[in-house]
């Protein structure tokens, strides 16, 4: 199968659960009951996969520009649509990077080339939700 061709299975498993099985063979458990909430939605899985996108390509391209990196996480916000089909019009996203003497310029220029060059799972939604991203840098104490 070609790089740019991806197959996944969605099963219905029974009880409003479905097994998702992209095409690595991960399988992940997916919950269409809202008030049991015993696993994730693919709305879920979508906000997720965008902030992880970009975080897969920031942290290697901040590893790459050998910044001393103690912690990162991504936030995202996502809004959605209030008629139906309830898409998402919206994602904000927040880098949170902790380390020593980490440079701006890194962190911004990685957030860029994220944004502009790397993340497909961004370059899919972009075309129907606005996309704003921002960043924080805190300077890890010596002990850590």
């Amino acid at each position: 199968m070609s790089n740019n061709v991806y197959r996944a299975i969605v099963k219905y498993a029974g009880d409003d659960f479905f097994i998702g099985i992209p095409p690595s063979g991960h399988a992940q458990v997916m919950d269409a009951n809202p008030e049991r909430n015993a696993a994730s939605t693919p709305l879920e899985n979508l906000i997720v996969a965008v902030a992880g996108c970009t975080a897969f390509d920031v942290i290697s391209i901040l590893q790459k520009k050998r910044q001393d990196l103690m912690d990162y996480e991504v936030e995202i916000v996502g809004t959605r649509k209030s008629d139906r089909p309830q898409a998402f019009i919206k994602f904000q996203i927040k880098h949170i990077v902790r380390g020593h003497n980490v440079s701006e310029k890194a962190v911004a220029d990685a957030i860029k080339l994220s944004d502009t060059t790397y993340c497909s799972v961004a370059a899919t939604v972009r075309p129907t939700a606005e996309i704003t991203t921002s960043y924080e840098i805190i300077e890890a104490l010596v002990a850590e």
